[in-house]
Protein backbone atom coordinates (compact mmCIF):
# COMPACT_ATOMS: atom_id res chain seq x y z
CA UNK A 1 0.00 0.00 0.00
CA UNK A 2 1.42 3.40 -0.98
CA UNK A 3 1.61 5.58 2.12
CA UNK A 4 -0.70 8.62 2.08
CA UNK A 5 -0.73 11.76 4.22
CA UNK A 6 -4.21 11.01 5.53
CA UNK A 7 -3.06 7.74 7.05
CA UNK A 8 -0.74 9.62 9.40
CA UNK A 9 -2.94 12.54 10.43
CA UNK A 10 -5.81 13.15 12.85
CA UNK A 11 -8.96 14.87 11.56
CA UNK A 12 -11.18 17.28 13.50
CA UNK A 13 -14.84 17.66 12.58
CA UNK A 14 -16.36 21.13 12.80
CA UNK A 15 -20.11 21.71 12.87
CA UNK A 16 -19.81 25.36 11.76
CA UNK A 17 -23.15 26.56 13.14
CA UNK A 18 -21.92 25.70 16.65
CA UNK A 19 -18.16 26.30 16.57
CA UNK A 20 -17.56 30.05 17.04
CA UNK A 21 -19.66 33.10 16.16
CA UNK A 22 -17.49 36.00 14.94
CA UNK A 23 -20.27 38.48 14.10
CA UNK A 24 -22.51 37.92 17.16
CA UNK A 25 -25.66 36.81 15.30
CA UNK A 26 -25.93 33.60 17.34
CA UNK A 27 -24.66 31.32 14.55
CA UNK A 28 -21.08 30.09 14.15
CA UNK A 29 -19.38 31.12 10.91
CA UNK A 30 -16.29 30.76 8.70
CA UNK A 31 -14.49 33.77 10.19
CA UNK A 32 -15.09 32.17 13.59
CA UNK A 33 -13.28 29.03 12.43
CA UNK A 34 -10.39 31.12 11.05
CA UNK A 35 -10.00 32.82 14.46
CA UNK A 36 -9.75 29.44 16.20
CA UNK A 37 -7.18 27.86 13.84
CA UNK A 38 -4.35 28.46 16.36
CA UNK A 39 -6.33 26.39 18.90
CA UNK A 40 -6.66 23.52 16.41
CA UNK A 41 -2.98 23.75 15.49
CA UNK A 42 -2.16 23.49 19.21
CA UNK A 43 -4.26 20.32 19.40
CA UNK A 44 -2.14 18.97 16.54
CA UNK A 45 -4.77 17.95 13.98
CA UNK A 46 -3.90 17.89 10.27
CA UNK A 47 -7.31 18.33 8.64
CA UNK A 48 -10.76 19.75 9.35
CA UNK A 49 -13.87 17.96 8.13
CA UNK A 50 -16.28 20.85 7.70
CA UNK A 51 -19.99 20.01 7.92
CA UNK A 52 -21.90 21.70 5.06
CA UNK A 53 -21.46 25.44 4.57
CA UNK A 54 -23.18 25.71 1.16
CA UNK A 55 -26.38 27.68 0.60
CA UNK A 56 -29.33 25.93 2.25
CA UNK A 57 -32.79 26.64 3.66
CA UNK A 58 -31.63 24.58 6.69
CA UNK A 59 -34.50 22.14 6.90
CA UNK A 60 -31.81 19.64 7.93
CA UNK A 61 -29.12 22.08 9.10
CA UNK A 62 -27.31 22.41 5.80
CA UNK A 63 -27.63 18.83 4.58
CA UNK A 64 -30.28 20.19 2.19
CA UNK A 65 -28.23 22.20 -0.31
CA UNK A 66 -29.81 24.75 -2.64
CA UNK A 67 -26.56 25.89 -4.31
CA UNK A 68 -23.39 23.76 -4.23
CA UNK A 69 -21.17 26.64 -5.35
CA UNK A 70 -22.35 29.36 -2.96
CA UNK A 71 -21.76 29.82 0.77
CA UNK A 72 -24.75 30.11 3.10
CA UNK A 73 -24.99 33.80 4.13
CA UNK A 74 -25.07 32.94 7.85
CA UNK A 75 -21.58 31.44 7.46
CA UNK A 76 -20.10 34.23 5.32
CA UNK A 77 -19.05 34.53 1.69
CA UNK A 78 -16.98 32.61 -0.85
CA UNK A 79 -14.15 35.04 -0.05
CA UNK A 80 -14.36 33.85 3.58
CA UNK A 81 -14.24 30.25 2.37
CA UNK A 82 -11.17 30.96 0.22
CA UNK A 83 -9.57 32.67 3.23
CA UNK A 84 -10.31 29.64 5.45
CA UNK A 85 -8.69 27.23 2.95
CA UNK A 86 -5.61 29.49 2.67
CA UNK A 87 -5.29 30.28 6.41
CA UNK A 88 -5.76 26.63 7.40
CA UNK A 89 -2.88 25.69 5.06
CA UNK A 90 -0.70 28.21 6.91
CA UNK A 91 -1.42 26.23 10.08
CA UNK A 92 -0.71 22.89 8.39
CA UNK A 93 -4.40 22.00 8.19
CA UNK A 94 -6.34 20.77 5.12
CA UNK A 95 -10.07 21.46 4.68
CA UNK A 96 -12.29 18.44 3.93
CA UNK A 97 -15.65 19.50 2.46
CA UNK A 98 -18.91 17.70 3.21
CA UNK A 99 -20.26 16.38 -0.10
CA UNK A 100 -24.06 15.97 -0.03
CA UNK A 101 -25.00 14.48 -3.39
CA UNK A 102 -27.59 11.79 -2.63
CA UNK A 103 -30.18 14.58 -2.54
CA UNK A 104 -30.55 18.35 -2.86
CA UNK A 105 -32.87 20.85 -1.24
CA UNK A 106 -36.31 21.17 -2.85
CA UNK A 107 -35.28 24.84 -3.24
CA UNK A 108 -32.37 23.91 -5.54
CA UNK A 109 -32.93 25.36 -9.04
CA UNK A 110 -32.81 21.83 -10.52
CA UNK A 111 -35.81 20.73 -8.45
CA UNK A 112 -37.63 24.01 -8.95
CA UNK A 113 -37.40 23.33 -12.70
CA UNK A 114 -38.06 19.58 -12.40
CA UNK A 115 -41.45 20.00 -10.76
CA UNK A 116 -42.78 22.46 -13.37
CA UNK A 117 -43.79 19.76 -15.86
CA UNK A 118 -43.20 16.11 -16.76
CA UNK A 119 -41.25 17.11 -19.87
CA UNK A 120 -39.03 19.74 -18.21
CA UNK A 121 -35.32 19.16 -19.09
CA UNK A 122 -34.55 18.79 -15.37
CA UNK A 123 -37.39 16.34 -14.66
CA UNK A 124 -35.10 13.33 -14.86
CA UNK A 125 -32.61 14.84 -12.37
CA UNK A 126 -34.92 13.42 -9.67
CA UNK A 127 -36.92 10.23 -9.12
CA UNK A 128 -40.63 10.45 -10.00
CA UNK A 129 -43.40 7.85 -10.05
CA UNK A 130 -47.02 8.13 -11.28
CA UNK A 131 -49.95 8.52 -8.90
CA UNK A 132 -52.20 5.48 -9.13
CA UNK A 133 -54.19 6.48 -6.06
CA UNK A 134 -51.69 5.00 -3.60
CA UNK A 135 -48.02 5.29 -2.63
CA UNK A 136 -45.62 3.79 -5.22
CA UNK A 137 -44.29 1.33 -2.61
CA UNK A 138 -43.38 0.93 1.05
CA UNK A 139 -40.05 2.78 1.12
CA UNK A 140 -39.75 4.84 4.30
CA UNK A 141 -37.88 8.05 5.08
CA UNK A 142 -35.11 7.99 7.68
CA UNK A 143 -36.93 10.98 9.19
CA UNK A 144 -40.22 9.04 9.67
CA UNK A 145 -43.13 8.38 7.31
CA UNK A 146 -43.18 7.44 3.63
CA UNK A 147 -40.22 8.24 1.38
CA UNK A 148 -42.69 9.33 -1.33
CA UNK A 149 -44.24 12.80 -1.47
CA UNK A 150 -47.02 13.76 -3.89
CA UNK A 151 -46.27 16.89 -5.92
CA UNK A 152 -49.57 18.58 -6.75
CA UNK A 153 -48.35 20.37 -9.91
CA UNK A 154 -47.78 17.22 -11.97
CA UNK A 155 -49.69 14.76 -9.76
CA UNK A 156 -46.63 12.52 -9.38
CA UNK A 157 -44.65 11.29 -6.41
CA UNK A 158 -40.99 12.13 -5.88
CA UNK A 159 -38.59 10.14 -3.71
CA UNK A 160 -37.01 11.57 -0.54
CA UNK A 161 -35.11 9.15 1.72
CA UNK A 162 -34.80 11.98 4.28
CA UNK A 163 -36.97 15.12 4.70
CA UNK A 164 -39.60 15.86 2.04
CA UNK A 165 -37.51 19.00 1.43
CA UNK A 166 -34.60 16.74 0.43
CA UNK A 167 -35.58 15.12 -2.91
CA UNK A 168 -33.24 12.32 -4.01
CA UNK A 169 -31.14 12.84 -7.12
CA UNK A 170 -31.40 10.35 -9.97
CA UNK A 171 -27.85 9.04 -10.33
CA UNK A 172 -28.87 6.91 -13.30
CA UNK A 173 -29.04 10.14 -15.32
CA UNK A 174 -25.53 10.83 -16.74
CA UNK A 175 -26.27 14.58 -16.81
CA UNK A 176 -26.70 14.54 -13.00
CA UNK A 177 -23.35 12.82 -12.58
CA UNK A 178 -21.64 15.29 -14.94
CA UNK A 179 -23.06 18.25 -13.01
CA UNK A 180 -21.87 16.79 -9.70
CA UNK A 181 -18.37 16.03 -10.99
CA UNK A 182 -18.09 19.56 -12.39
CA UNK A 183 -19.06 20.93 -8.97
CA UNK A 184 -16.56 18.64 -7.17
CA UNK A 185 -13.77 19.83 -9.46
CA UNK A 186 -14.75 23.44 -8.70
CA UNK A 187 -13.94 22.75 -5.03
CA UNK A 188 -10.86 20.63 -5.71
CA UNK A 189 -9.39 23.42 -7.81
CA UNK A 190 -9.74 25.72 -4.78
CA UNK A 191 -7.23 23.52 -2.96
CA UNK A 192 -9.41 21.59 -0.51
CA UNK A 193 -8.03 18.42 1.07
CA UNK A 194 -10.86 16.12 0.03
CA UNK A 195 -14.46 15.14 0.70
CA UNK A 196 -16.52 13.48 3.40
CA UNK A 197 -19.39 11.96 1.43
CA UNK A 198 -22.80 12.10 3.05
CA UNK A 199 -24.84 8.82 2.82
CA UNK A 200 -22.85 7.94 -0.30
CA UNK A 201 -23.96 4.29 -0.08
CA UNK A 202 -27.45 5.39 -1.20
CA UNK A 203 -26.59 6.85 -4.62
CA UNK A 204 -26.96 3.47 -6.38
CA UNK A 205 -30.52 3.02 -5.13
CA UNK A 206 -33.16 1.10 -7.11
CA UNK A 207 -36.38 2.41 -5.60
CA UNK A 208 -38.76 0.16 -7.53
CA UNK A 209 -37.02 -2.85 -5.98
CA UNK A 210 -36.93 -1.06 -2.62
CA UNK A 211 -33.11 -1.18 -2.70
CA UNK A 212 -31.66 1.93 -1.07
CA UNK A 213 -28.14 1.15 0.20
CA UNK A 214 -25.46 -0.67 -1.82
CA UNK A 215 -27.34 -0.80 -5.10
CA UNK A 216 -25.76 -2.70 -8.01
CA UNK A 217 -24.31 0.41 -9.70
CA UNK A 218 -22.91 2.07 -6.55
CA UNK A 219 -19.28 1.07 -7.09
CA UNK A 220 -19.46 1.83 -10.83
CA UNK A 221 -20.50 5.39 -9.94
CA UNK A 222 -17.73 5.74 -7.34
CA UNK A 223 -15.06 4.52 -9.75
CA UNK A 224 -16.34 6.99 -12.36
CA UNK A 225 -16.34 9.77 -9.73
CA UNK A 226 -12.75 8.90 -8.78
CA UNK A 227 -11.67 9.05 -12.45
CA UNK A 228 -13.48 12.31 -13.19
CA UNK A 229 -12.64 14.23 -10.00
CA UNK A 230 -10.52 13.49 -6.92
CA UNK A 231 -8.44 10.67 -8.44
CA UNK A 232 -6.32 13.41 -10.03
CA UNK A 233 -5.53 14.98 -6.61
CA UNK A 234 -3.70 13.94 -3.44
CA UNK A 235 -6.80 14.15 -1.24
CA UNK A 236 -8.75 12.21 1.36
CA UNK A 237 -12.19 10.76 0.62
CA UNK A 238 -14.35 9.15 3.30
CA UNK A 239 -17.78 7.71 2.65
CA UNK A 240 -20.61 7.62 5.18
CA UNK A 241 -21.80 4.01 4.87
CA UNK A 242 -24.29 2.92 7.52
CA UNK A 243 -24.55 -0.86 7.81
CA UNK A 244 -21.37 -1.62 5.82
CA UNK A 245 -19.54 -4.90 6.57
CA UNK A 246 -15.74 -5.37 6.45
CA UNK A 247 -16.00 -7.13 3.07
CA UNK A 248 -18.15 -4.24 1.79
CA UNK A 249 -15.64 -1.73 3.18
CA UNK A 250 -12.87 -3.41 1.18
CA UNK A 251 -14.84 -2.75 -2.02
CA UNK A 252 -14.77 0.96 -1.18
CA UNK A 253 -11.24 1.23 0.24
CA UNK A 254 -8.93 -1.29 -1.44
CA UNK A 255 -6.59 1.06 -3.36
CA UNK A 256 -6.57 -1.29 -6.37
CA UNK A 257 -10.27 -0.52 -6.95
CA UNK A 258 -9.70 3.27 -7.12
CA UNK A 259 -12.76 4.31 -5.15
CA UNK A 260 -12.43 5.95 -1.70
CA UNK A 261 -9.70 6.38 0.93
CA UNK A 262 -11.88 5.03 3.75
CA UNK A 263 -15.46 4.72 4.98
CA UNK A 264 -17.28 5.40 8.22
CA UNK A 265 -18.82 2.22 9.61
CA UNK A 266 -21.26 2.53 12.51
CA UNK A 267 -21.45 -0.96 13.96
CA UNK A 268 -20.06 0.16 17.33
CA UNK A 269 -22.39 3.19 17.38
CA UNK A 270 -25.49 0.97 17.29
CA UNK A 271 -24.58 -1.23 20.26
CA UNK A 272 -27.12 0.48 22.53
CA UNK A 273 -29.92 -0.04 19.98
CA UNK A 274 -32.18 -3.09 19.73
CA UNK A 275 -31.32 -5.09 16.59
CA UNK A 276 -33.54 -4.50 13.54
CA UNK A 277 -35.39 -1.65 15.23
CA UNK A 278 -35.01 2.13 15.13
CA UNK A 279 -32.12 3.90 16.82
CA UNK A 280 -34.58 5.13 19.47
CA UNK A 281 -35.27 1.58 20.72
CA UNK A 282 -32.60 1.30 23.37
CA UNK A 283 -30.87 -1.57 25.12
CA UNK A 284 -27.87 -1.98 27.43
CA UNK A 285 -24.66 -1.97 25.39
CA UNK A 286 -22.60 -5.16 25.33
CA UNK A 287 -18.91 -4.60 26.19
CA UNK A 288 -17.68 -7.93 24.79
CA UNK A 289 -19.48 -7.13 21.54
CA UNK A 290 -17.78 -3.71 21.41
CA UNK A 291 -14.37 -5.38 21.61
CA UNK A 292 -15.34 -7.94 18.97
CA UNK A 293 -16.47 -5.20 16.59
CA UNK A 294 -13.31 -3.11 16.97
CA UNK A 295 -11.05 -6.16 16.62
CA UNK A 296 -12.95 -7.40 13.57
CA UNK A 297 -12.48 -4.05 11.80
CA UNK A 298 -8.82 -3.86 12.85
CA UNK A 299 -7.97 -7.28 11.41
CA UNK A 300 -10.30 -7.66 8.40
CA UNK A 301 -9.12 -4.49 6.63
CA UNK A 302 -5.46 -4.98 7.55
CA UNK A 303 -3.07 -4.23 4.65
CA UNK A 304 -5.85 -4.08 2.03
CA UNK A 305 -8.20 -1.31 3.14
CA UNK A 306 -8.16 1.53 5.66
CA UNK A 307 -10.14 2.23 8.83
CA UNK A 308 -11.65 5.44 10.10
CA UNK A 309 -11.69 5.63 13.91
CA UNK A 310 -14.33 7.70 15.70
CA UNK A 311 -16.56 7.85 18.74
CA UNK A 312 -18.52 11.02 17.96
CA UNK A 313 -19.93 13.07 15.11
CA UNK A 314 -22.79 15.51 14.44
CA UNK A 315 -25.30 12.64 14.20
CA UNK A 316 -24.25 10.77 17.34
CA UNK A 317 -24.67 11.53 21.05
CA UNK A 318 -21.62 12.34 23.17
CA UNK A 319 -19.61 9.18 23.84
CA UNK A 320 -18.61 10.11 27.39
CA UNK A 321 -22.35 10.07 28.25
CA UNK A 322 -22.93 6.76 26.48
CA UNK A 323 -19.92 4.52 27.07
CA UNK A 324 -18.03 6.56 29.67
CA UNK A 325 -19.21 8.24 32.85
CA UNK A 326 -20.24 11.88 32.61
CA UNK A 327 -20.39 12.48 36.37
CA UNK A 328 -18.19 15.21 37.80
CA UNK A 329 -15.94 12.60 39.40
CA UNK A 330 -15.23 10.41 36.39
CA UNK A 331 -15.98 12.50 33.29
CA UNK A 332 -12.37 13.41 32.45
CA UNK A 333 -10.76 10.09 33.37
CA UNK A 334 -13.35 8.04 31.46
CA UNK A 335 -13.09 10.36 28.43
CA UNK A 336 -9.29 9.93 28.48
CA UNK A 337 -9.78 6.16 28.57
CA UNK A 338 -12.12 6.21 25.58
CA UNK A 339 -9.71 8.45 23.64
CA UNK A 340 -6.74 6.19 24.42
CA UNK A 341 -8.41 2.97 23.35
CA UNK A 342 -9.52 4.51 20.02
CA UNK A 343 -6.49 6.58 19.00
CA UNK A 344 -3.96 3.77 19.38
CA UNK A 345 -5.77 1.56 16.90
CA UNK A 346 -4.83 1.37 13.22
CA UNK A 347 -6.68 3.86 11.02
CA UNK A 348 -7.35 7.58 10.75
CA UNK A 349 -8.82 9.04 13.96
CA UNK A 350 -11.53 11.70 13.94
CA UNK A 351 -12.16 14.10 16.83
CA UNK A 352 -15.58 15.78 16.88
CA UNK A 353 -15.63 19.37 18.17
CA UNK A 354 -15.97 19.47 21.96
CA UNK A 355 -14.88 15.85 22.35
CA UNK A 356 -11.40 17.07 23.33
CA UNK A 357 -12.84 18.97 26.31
CA UNK A 358 -15.29 16.22 27.32
CA UNK A 359 -18.64 17.78 26.41
CA UNK A 360 -21.57 15.67 27.61
CA UNK A 361 -25.12 15.04 26.45
CA UNK A 362 -27.72 17.70 27.35
CA UNK A 363 -31.07 16.47 28.62
CA UNK A 364 -34.26 18.25 27.55
CA UNK A 365 -37.55 18.25 29.47
CA UNK A 366 -39.91 19.11 26.59
CA UNK A 367 -39.90 18.64 22.82
CA UNK A 368 -39.93 22.44 22.37
CA UNK A 369 -36.30 22.42 23.58
CA UNK A 370 -35.28 20.19 20.63
CA UNK A 371 -34.17 21.68 17.32
CA UNK A 372 -33.48 18.61 15.18
CA UNK A 373 -36.05 17.62 12.55
CA UNK A 374 -35.39 13.92 13.18
CA UNK A 375 -36.33 14.23 16.88
CA UNK A 376 -39.46 16.30 16.12
CA UNK A 377 -40.69 13.84 13.48
CA UNK A 378 -40.05 10.84 15.72
CA UNK A 379 -41.84 12.57 18.63
CA UNK A 380 -44.99 13.11 16.56
CA UNK A 381 -44.93 9.62 15.09
CA UNK A 382 -44.40 7.86 18.43
CA UNK A 383 -46.98 9.92 20.31
CA UNK A 384 -49.51 8.88 17.66
CA UNK A 385 -48.39 5.25 18.07
CA UNK A 386 -49.12 5.32 21.81
CA UNK A 387 -45.70 5.86 23.36
CA UNK A 388 -45.64 8.08 26.45
CA UNK A 389 -43.97 11.48 26.32
CA UNK A 390 -41.51 10.32 29.01
CA UNK A 391 -40.46 7.31 26.90
CA UNK A 392 -39.93 9.48 23.82
CA UNK A 393 -37.92 12.15 25.67
CA UNK A 394 -35.79 9.43 27.28
CA UNK A 395 -34.86 8.17 23.81
CA UNK A 396 -34.16 11.69 22.50
CA UNK A 397 -31.94 12.45 25.51
CA UNK A 398 -29.97 9.27 24.88
CA UNK A 399 -29.66 9.35 21.09
CA UNK A 400 -30.91 12.70 19.75
CA UNK A 401 -28.63 14.63 17.40
CA UNK A 402 -28.91 17.94 19.29
CA UNK A 403 -26.63 16.42 21.95
CA UNK A 404 -23.65 16.85 19.61
CA UNK A 405 -24.78 20.09 18.01
CA UNK A 406 -24.83 22.48 20.97
CA UNK A 407 -22.43 25.42 20.65
CA UNK A 408 -18.84 25.07 21.86
CA UNK A 409 -18.19 26.81 25.20
CA UNK A 410 -14.91 28.70 24.90
CA UNK A 411 -14.99 30.07 28.46
CA UNK A 412 -17.36 30.47 31.43
CA UNK A 413 -18.78 33.87 30.37
CA UNK A 414 -22.33 34.35 29.07
CA UNK A 415 -23.19 31.78 26.36
CA UNK A 416 -19.78 30.21 27.00
CA UNK A 417 -18.10 32.92 24.93
CA UNK A 418 -19.59 31.34 21.80
CA UNK A 419 -21.60 34.47 20.99
CA UNK A 420 -22.70 37.79 22.47
CA UNK A 421 -25.96 37.29 20.60
CA UNK A 422 -28.69 34.74 21.24
CA UNK A 423 -27.26 31.29 20.40
CA UNK A 424 -29.19 29.34 17.75
CA UNK A 425 -29.32 26.39 20.18
CA UNK A 426 -28.86 26.52 23.95
CA UNK A 427 -25.44 25.51 25.28
CA UNK A 428 -24.83 22.55 27.56
CA UNK A 429 -25.61 24.04 31.00
CA UNK A 430 -22.31 22.75 32.44
CA UNK A 431 -20.30 25.26 30.41
CA UNK A 432 -19.14 27.06 33.56
CA UNK A 433 -16.95 23.98 34.20
CA UNK A 434 -16.65 22.29 30.79
CA UNK A 435 -15.09 24.88 28.49
CA UNK A 436 -11.98 25.39 26.38
CA UNK A 437 -10.36 28.00 28.62
CA UNK A 438 -10.53 25.71 31.66
CA UNK A 439 -9.12 22.83 29.61
CA UNK A 440 -6.18 24.88 28.35
CA UNK A 441 -5.32 26.16 31.84
CA UNK A 442 -5.18 22.66 33.38
CA UNK A 443 -2.12 20.81 32.11
CA UNK A 444 -3.69 17.52 33.22
CA UNK A 445 -6.90 18.15 31.23
CA UNK A 446 -8.50 15.99 28.59
CA UNK A 447 -7.35 18.48 25.92
CA UNK A 448 -3.68 17.77 26.66
CA UNK A 449 -4.37 14.03 26.71
CA UNK A 450 -5.76 14.32 23.18
CA UNK A 451 -2.76 16.49 22.24
CA UNK A 452 -0.43 13.71 23.47
CA UNK A 453 -2.34 11.05 21.51
CA UNK A 454 -2.11 13.14 18.32
CA UNK A 455 1.61 13.70 18.91
CA UNK A 456 2.26 10.01 19.61
CA UNK A 457 0.77 9.15 16.21
CA UNK A 458 3.05 11.70 14.51
CA UNK A 459 6.16 10.35 16.22
CA UNK A 460 5.55 6.58 16.17
CA UNK A 461 5.15 4.63 12.95
CA UNK A 462 3.98 1.70 15.07
CA UNK A 463 0.62 3.42 15.69
CA UNK A 464 0.07 4.13 11.99
CA UNK A 465 1.43 0.93 10.43
CA UNK A 466 1.88 -1.68 13.18
CA UNK A 467 -0.17 -4.87 13.47
CA UNK A 468 -3.04 -5.29 15.96
CA UNK A 469 -3.72 -8.22 18.25
CA UNK A 470 -6.45 -8.37 20.89
CA UNK A 471 -5.72 -9.86 24.31
CA UNK A 472 -8.20 -10.97 27.01
CA UNK A 473 -11.21 -11.04 24.63
CA UNK A 474 -13.46 -12.59 27.30
CA UNK A 475 -12.50 -10.23 30.13
CA UNK A 476 -15.75 -8.57 31.26
CA UNK A 477 -14.22 -5.14 31.99
CA UNK A 478 -10.81 -4.77 30.31
CA UNK A 479 -10.05 -4.02 26.68
CA UNK A 480 -6.44 -5.02 25.93
CA UNK A 481 -4.55 -5.13 22.66
CA UNK A 482 -1.01 -5.13 21.26
CA UNK A 483 0.39 -2.92 18.51
CA UNK A 484 3.58 -4.33 17.00
CA UNK A 485 6.11 -3.50 14.30
CA UNK A 486 9.65 -4.75 13.65
CA UNK A 487 11.15 -2.45 16.27
CA UNK A 488 8.78 -2.64 19.24
CA UNK A 489 5.50 -3.75 20.82
CA UNK A 490 3.06 -1.63 22.79
CA UNK A 491 0.36 -2.95 25.09
CA UNK A 492 -2.81 -0.88 25.54
CA UNK A 493 -4.94 -1.69 28.59
CA UNK A 494 -8.21 -0.03 29.60
CA UNK A 495 -10.86 -0.60 32.26
CA UNK A 496 -14.25 0.41 30.83
CA UNK A 497 -16.03 0.45 34.19
CA UNK A 498 -16.23 2.28 37.51
CA UNK A 499 -15.35 -0.80 39.55
CA UNK A 500 -11.70 -1.71 40.06
CA UNK A 501 -10.71 -4.81 38.07
CA UNK A 502 -7.72 -7.14 37.71
CA UNK A 503 -6.06 -9.12 34.93
CA UNK A 504 -3.19 -11.54 34.63
CA UNK A 505 -0.63 -10.63 31.96
CA UNK A 506 2.31 -12.60 33.35
CA UNK A 507 3.75 -13.34 29.90
CA UNK A 508 4.57 -9.67 29.30
CA UNK A 509 7.13 -7.30 30.84
CA UNK A 510 6.87 -3.52 30.50
CA UNK A 511 9.92 -1.40 29.76
CA UNK A 512 8.11 1.86 30.42
CA UNK A 513 4.71 3.56 30.55
CA UNK A 514 4.14 5.75 27.48
CA UNK A 515 0.80 7.25 28.52
CA UNK A 516 -1.73 6.88 31.31
CA UNK A 517 -4.82 8.71 32.53
CA UNK A 518 -3.68 8.33 36.15
CA UNK A 519 -0.44 9.96 37.39
CA UNK A 520 0.77 6.84 39.23
CA UNK A 521 -0.04 3.76 37.12
CA UNK A 522 2.00 0.65 38.01
CA UNK A 523 4.56 -0.64 35.56
CA UNK A 524 4.34 -4.28 36.66
CA UNK A 525 2.12 -6.45 34.45
CA UNK A 526 1.99 -9.31 36.96
CA UNK A 527 -1.58 -9.26 38.29
CA UNK A 528 -2.51 -5.83 36.95
CA UNK A 529 -5.11 -3.90 38.94
CA UNK A 530 -6.89 -1.18 36.99
CA UNK A 531 -8.73 1.57 38.86
CA UNK A 532 -12.03 3.07 37.58
CA UNK A 533 -11.66 3.85 33.85
CA UNK A 534 -7.87 3.52 34.05
CA UNK A 535 -6.09 3.30 30.69
CA UNK A 536 -2.35 2.63 30.34
CA UNK A 537 -0.08 2.36 27.30
CA UNK A 538 3.06 0.27 27.91
CA UNK A 539 6.13 -0.23 25.79
CA UNK A 540 7.09 -3.89 26.26
CA UNK A 541 10.61 -5.29 26.70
Amino acid sequence: MNKKWWQETVIYQIYPRSFYDSNQDGVGDLQGIIRKLPYLEKLGIGAIWLSPVCASPNDDNGYDISDYQAIAPEYGTMADMDALIAEAKQHGIAIIMDLVVNHTSDEHPWFQEAKKSKDNPYRDYYIWRPNHGKLPNGLRSTFSGSAWELDETTNEYYLHLFSKKQPDLNWENPKVREEIYRMMNFWLEKGIGGFRMDVIDLIGKQPDKEITANGPLLHTYLQEMNRETFGKYNVLTVGETWGVTPSGALLYTNPDREELSMVFQFEHAALDEQPDKQKWDLQEWDFLKLKQIFSKWQTKLDERGWNSLFWNNHDLPRVVSRLGNDSEKYREVSAKMLATILHLQKGTPYIYQGEEIGLTNTAINAIEEADDIESHNMYRERLAAGYTEAEILHAINAKGRDNARRPIPWNDSKNGGFTDGSPWLALNPRYDVINVENALQDLNSLFYHYQKLVQLRKENELIVWGSYQELLPEHPAIYAYLRTNKQETWLILANFYEAETTAELAGYTAEKIILSNYPDSKISLHEVTLRPYEAVVYKLK
